[in-house]
């Protein structure tokens, strides 16, 4: 008996992405990319198709009504969990972690919803920023530079991760390097602990990673500290 199956573009694609894998022309990890998806979903798409085949990958809402397409309220509480949580997150790891950790499941609205909320700053659009040259500092240890990079460090031999720098501004020289998950507080705090063991306190650290640095609630001890953050 044949019968045929109607298929979405989204899902039309789905199918080539989980063909390329069973030919071992593509890893689990790059189709979890491309699909924007995490890697457990992919896995479970690959048992789907293997017991159902390109059947398996038809959507089976997709005669039902939507309970919540998006809502505000599910949006709010979307991006509230997100500013909570993950406020230095880009879109696609924000949404691998409220899928794993919360069942929240988002499309790629999220992207533009974060964006809109200003949560996040596409690559692009961070390009076009202009800012003034700051002059170098005179001393070494006088102001050190923080940053970040989210990169493919190890090819495929582990996760995408970041990699936390910690840069001398008089003199350019890099004092310190830890690779973390992501670039989150948790990760800067403890680089920055081993930073300060190595090298003691200098008079401040400058980064851009607003959102990971700054309180709005400074304690007396934090005022009185003698370092700041730039």
């Amino acid at each position: 008996m044949s019968f045929m199956i109607t298929m979405s573009q989204k899902e039309l694609h789905r199918l080539e992405v989980i063909q390329k894998i069973r030919d071992e022309r593509l890893s689990v990890v790059q189709a979890a990319e491309q699909l924007d998806l995490s890697r457990s979903q992919v896995h479970r798409l690959l048992q789907a198709y293997d017991r159902d085949g390109p059947a398996g990958l038809v959507s089976k809402k997709r005669s039902q009504p939507s309970n919540r397409r998006h809502s505000e309220e599910f949006r709010n509480a979307a991006l509230d969990l997100i500013r909570e949580r993950y406020p230095d997150f880009g879109p696609t790891l924000a949404r691998e972690k409220l899928i794993e950790l919360h069942h929240i499941s988002v499309a790629k609205e999220l992207r533009k919803w974060m964006t809109e909320a200003g949560i996040w700053v596409s690559r692009r659009e961070r390009k076009k920023r202009v800012f003034q040259p700051r002059g170098r500092r005179d001393c070494f240890g006088e102001l050190v530079q923080i940053d970040g990079s989210h990169h493919w460090w190890f090819e495929n031999r582990g996760r995408k991760c970041a990699l936390l720098v910690y840069i001398d501004d008089a003199t350019g020289k890099l004092l310190h390097l830890r690779f973390a998950g992501s670039e989150n507080t948790f990760d800067y705090l403890h680089a920055t602990k081993a930073y300060l063991q190595q090298w003691g306190k200098p008079l401040a650290f400058y980064s851009d990673k607003h959102g990971v640095f700054r309180s709005t609630h400074a304690s007396e001890k934090d005022r009185t500290s003698g370092l700041s953050t730039l």
